[in-house]
């Protein structure tokens, strides 16, 4: 399997991106936060959309669409808690990365 990924074409692009990708040797655990941003943003984006379907903006209505939103759609009490504590987990992703960066230096 490992002659095949080096030799295929396309297997060989996949390869040198994400297998042999060339990677200091001194890198730590820090250095996940920005794609665990990536990852938030996504999950942000996929889960707003989802419950912006079902969510109305007018005062008189908007309650009770968050309430139909947890009760009535399929899983949408997940969705709902996944985009509340998604936002949560991407600020502190985003002050441990900030944080990172100043104590790496890397804003130099």
């Amino acid at each position: 399997m490992a002659n095949l990924r080096k030799t295929h074409p396309l297997l060989k692009i996949a390869n040198n991106a994400l297998v042999d990708l060339p990677a200091p040797a001194n890198i730590s655990v820090w250095w996940n936060f920005g794609s665990l941003l990536g990852l938030c943003l996504g999950a942000q984006i996929l889960t707003g959309l989802f419950l912006a379907m079902h969510y109305t903006s007018d005062i008189a209505t908007a309650f009770s669409s968050v309430a139909h939103i947890c009760r009535d759609v399929n899983y949408g009490w997940l969705i709902r808690n996944m985009h509340a504590n998604g936002a949560s987990f991407f600020f502190i992703c985003i002050y441990l990365h900030i944080g990172r960066g100043l104590y790496y230096g890397s804003y130099l």
